[in-house]
């Protein structure tokens, strides 16, 4: 089964391309995972766009539409060059802090989500990377026991949390039992726009969504763990 993922929606965010995603997926109803940062701070996006008053009222919308949004951590601002336990870049908002101000982090996250009445289930970080403590944290003081990221073939459970694996940045044919796609609407081209459409058309009875995972106790096994060797081996190549 495909998921879609979106990452990067906040206050400062490319309005119409994110209305022109949510159209396409709308088309086909394929319900995506939606990462919200809570408060932004990254200044490559809030110099970039224009602050929406009514982002709150939108993500409202989304979750009335059946679209699982996600915590895509605090403020998406890099304070660490660790990858931590899914180093896929070498940047993080938490991966290498302490448990104390990662907690801090989270609390001060989830807390702007339950002021504007909305309850994540889902977590995943910027820049895909978090360590042990960023589990410890969302854990203590959370309800969140979701990620969306990390390298497998299918959901597993690790660490108290289900993994819903995180395999690629854009459509493609991949014969895993579960694959997300994961995409920046706010760096979306029309390439990329048009690839989806033409994925979608063709494959769009392939797609479901976090609603239709089975999320049993499957530990994280040795073909997950080949896939993952695999993954970063190539990626050091690039």
């Amino acid at each position: 089964m495909y998921l879609i993922r979106l990452d990067d929606a906040s206050e400062y965010m490319d309005v119409e391309k994110w209305d022109r995603v949510i159209r396409i997926l709308d088309k086909y109803s394929i319900k995506p995972i939606i990462g919200v940062i809570p408060d932004n701070k990254d200044p490559e996006l809030i110099d970039k766009y224009q602050k929406n008053p009514y982002f709150w009222n939108t993500v409202r919308e989304w979750v009335n539409k059946g679209y699982d949004i996600a915590m895509h951590g605090f403020q998406h601002v890099f304070s660490t060059k660790d990858g931590g336990i899914n180093p896929v870049n070498n940047r993080s908002e938490f991966a290498g802090l302490k448990l104390e101000l990662q907690e801090k982090k989270i609390e001060k996250a989830i807390d702007i989500f339950i002021k504007n009445e909305i309850y994540p289930k889902i977590f995943f970080a910027p820049a895909h990377t978090f360590d042990l403590n960023t589990l410890v944290a969302i854990k203590n003081k959370t309800n969140i026991r979701i990620i969306s990221d990390t390298i497998a073939s299918s959901v597993y459970f690790c660490n108290d949390f289900f993994f819903i694996p995180q395999q690629a940045g854009s459509v493609r044919e991949i014969p895993f039992k579960v694959v997300t796609f994961c995409y920046h609407p706010n760096n979306m081209n029309e390439i990329d726009f048009k690839n989806l459409i033409l994925f979608l058309e063709k494959k769009n009875k392939k797609f479901g969504s976090v609603h239709d995972l089975k999320f049993n106790y499957r530990s994280y096994s040795l073909i997950d763990r080949m896939l993952r060797y695999l993954y970063f081996k190539r990626r050091k190549k690039c």
